[in-house]
């Protein structure tokens, strides 16, 4: 098998070689490599390679009946999380040499299940919606590399869609999976809290910030989350995965009744998403399901979201603000510092809206299986803006407003997950989230799996990064 099939294949149908010895961990590793080396020039989405850490670690690698086990996967390792032994920097100045010891709870997970970290994937400085940082750049689009490949998770977007890996961590606060996997057209999942471990780097009892699995496509997807899933003691609110969602897969998918919104009714959206949304859901209703408009309320979720993000990151960054301040980027500082402004009645107000809002969702599964929507409010934007200022001509009011749409679902606690659903004029991918009922995981990959193959966008990845035509 040679290398160029190699990294076109499928990670389930490389897994499988791998477990029926067709593969060695070293052909996959050697493959990953040759593949990083001929196209992250033009992308830039794995800055930090681990290359003979891989190889080590695949010489030992033993697996027996575990189904979970990826027998020796090279993977990509978002810049957030921690892998042993490798610089993770998390784009900040003030880790830019900073090696754990040990990796964190997600990827040790993930490593014990036959998972070989292969590469770090680029971040933003500390969060954000566009990738570059002072560390290690700029990530670029692969479908046009004077796009952005979104963020936070922009660089394992990248990766998977140019084909240098076939599986890559992601974590999602407020968009930061399913707006790259949007921007790039791949999938990721955004699952509920406590299904993925997280590290000690995170504060314990948040449940806004998750680890999830990205992939090419929805079978991939829940391949990663079978790996990555579970109970470790650094996580208070993990649990084991109550089936194989890989097993999930093989049951009747095509969902009954789903609602459409194109904004949720409290986002503005660019005229071209909206348009391409609308010609997907149209093959929905065409293939015989059922769609309404009938969305639950989401008034309040946007200031209750950005009043506990600032708490969040007060939480996680304010004393390192009072020592480091000239070595954060402006925009963080000035989220770091608007939790302290948080009042009790505006966090009591916030916890109240998300409160509310689980409630509306419990009541709309009642009625419906899905809830769909676009993955960000416009198209991969070029990468010269830091951040998007207005959407068809509407001013944004904060640089985060044009993924609001993402950030609104957070605080469903639902699971979502975004697929591809088709593209603009001018070539660029456009996501739709699907959202599925509370610890819904494995029917929402079920329903996910059953949507991707009417929209038959997976099989056009990977591909070779394409320069933008006006460069």
């Amino acid at each position: 098998m040679s290398s160029d099939e190699l990294w076109r294949m499928s990670a389930s149908d490389v897994v499988h070689a791998l477990r029926q010895g067709d593969l060695a961990p070293k052909d996959a590793i050697e493959a990953t490599i040759s593949r990083i080396e001929a196209v992250d020039s033009d992308v830039n989405a794995l800055p930090i390679r681990c290359f003979e850490r891989a190889l080590d670690q695949a010489k030992s690698i033993r697996f027996g009946d575990d189904p979970r086990h990826l027998a020796g996967l090279p993977i990509a390792v978002k810049d957030y999380n921690d892998v042993g032994g490798v610089r993770t920097t998390y784009g900040s100045p003030i880790y830019a040499e900073n090696i754990p010891a040990t990796s964190d709870a997600t990827v040790a997970t993930l490593e014990s299940r036959g998972a070989i970290p292969i590469a770090k994937s680029n971040v933003p400085e500390w969060a954000g919606g566009h990738t570059f940082n002072p560390v290690n750049g700029l990530t670029r689009n692969p479908w046009n590399t004077g796009r952005s490949a979104g963020g936070s998770s922009g660089g394992s977007g990248a990766a998977l869609a140019s084909g240098q890996t076939w599986l890559a961590t992601g974590n999602d606060l407020g968009g930061s999976l399913r707006t790259p996997a949007g921007f790039n057209g791949v999938v990721g999942l955004r699952p509920g809290p406590g299904a993925v471990p997280r590290g000690k780097r995170l504060q314990a009892f948040d449940t806004l910030w998750v680890e999830g699995p990205m992939a090419r496509n929805v079978a991939d997807v829940a391949l990663m989350l079978d790996a990555g899933a579970g109970h470790h003691p650094d996580d208070p609110f993990s649990f084991d995965a109550p089936s194989s969602f890989v097993t999930a897969l093989e049951g009747f998918g095509q969902p009954a009744r789903v609602a459409f919104s194109p904004d949720l009714g409290i986002v503005p959206m660019a005229r071209e998403v909206r348009e391409v949304a609308d010609n997907a859901i149209q093959q929905l209703t065409g293939a015989g399901v059922d769609v309404t408009s009938d969305i639950p309320d989401f008034s309040g979720a946007l200031d209750g979201f950005q009043t506990l993000r600032a708490v969040l990151l007060g939480t996680m960054m304010g004393e390192l603000l009072e020592s480091e301040r000239n070595r954060i980027t402006k925009d963080i500082v000035g989220n770091v510092e608007r939790g302290f402004d948080v009042t009790p009645e505006k966090l009591f107000a916030a916890e109240r809206d998300r409160w509310t809002l689980y409630h509306r969702m419990a009541a709309f599964f009642k009625t419906h299986d899905l809830l769909i929507c676009p993955s960000a409010s416009i198209p991969a934007f070029p990468v010269d803006l830091r951040y998007v200022t207005e959407i068809d001509g509407q001013a944004c009011k904060t640089y985060i407003d044009w993924f609001a749409i993402t950030f609104a679902l957070t605080m469903t606690s639902c699971p979502v997950i975004s697929i591809p659903c088709g593209f603009t004029e001018d070539g660029l991918p456009i996501g739709l989230q699907i959202v599925g009922k509370p610890r819904g995981e494995a029917a929402l990959l079920r329903a996910a799996n059953w949507i991707e193959e009417l929209f038959a966008i997976a099989p056009m990845l990977p591909i070779d990064p394409r320069p933008s035509p006006t460069a």
